[in-house]
């Protein structure tokens, strides 16, 4: 009759199966060889013991942003010898299309200071009054009758700026006003960012 062979349950576990997790480690093993059972909770990291601090960048100030008319930016003579070619050239056009119309002539006058004054850079805006007024008496020598010569050719000038005077006045009126809001900006734009400036060097402490 065949005998099964019976397994006592003190035999242990069998080969090749670990044990359970509830058991502790062997004693026979040397300390750091008994590592703790799946699950067990870990003593905290060094990172998460000493967490490094975000880093701050510094901050940079900011440009400030452009406003007004864009254009081109003409210095004080740039902006003097633009005025007065354009008036010249503007006369000949008046001869040539409206038969030497003052009164054409004056309205044409308005634009290009309004042009002078919004081209010319900050730091020379208080040239654009001035080259004005000249700029429209180089642009009447065109609509000057010159047929008697140098002589009447000055008297229908100074003729043509008496009678003008209205136009020129008004031109230079409307650059002037321009030339005066440009500046208080500029100068306002200037302190801010100088102010800025001062706050966001290190070391120094504004008066």
């Amino acid at each position: 009759m065949e005998q099964y062979r019976t397994r006592s349950p003190h035999d242990g576990p069998r080969r090749g199966t670990p044990p359970p997790a509830h058991l502790p480690p062997p004693a026979h093993l040397p300390p750091q060889a008994r590592r703790p059972p799946a699950g067990a909770e870990r003593g905290p990291s060094r990172q998460s013991a000493t967490p490094r601090a975000p880093r701050v960048r510094p901050s940079q100030p900011t440009a400030p942003a452009r406003r007004g008319l864009p254009g081109p930016r003409l210095t004080g003579l740039g902006g003097g010898l633009f005025c007065t070619l354009a008036m010249y050239l503007l006369g000949w056009l008046d001869l040539l299309l409206f038969d030497a119309s003052l009164t054409g002539y004056g309205v044409l006058f308005l634009p290009v200071c309004v042009l002078t004054a919004l081209w010319v850079r900050g730091g020379d805006l208080l040239t654009a009054p001035v080259v004005v007024p000249i700029a429209f008496g180089v642009g009447l020598f065109p609509l000057t009758d010159g047929g008697a010569g140098l002589l009447a050719r000055l008297m229908g000038l100074f003729t043509g700026l008496a009678t003008q005077a209205a136009w020129l006045y008004g031109g230079t009126l409307i650059a002037g006003v321009i030339v005066l809001v440009r500046r208080v900006r500029w100068v306002r734009e200037r302190r801010r960012r100088a102010a800025t400036d001062l706050g966001a060097t290190p070391g120094r402490n504004p008066r």
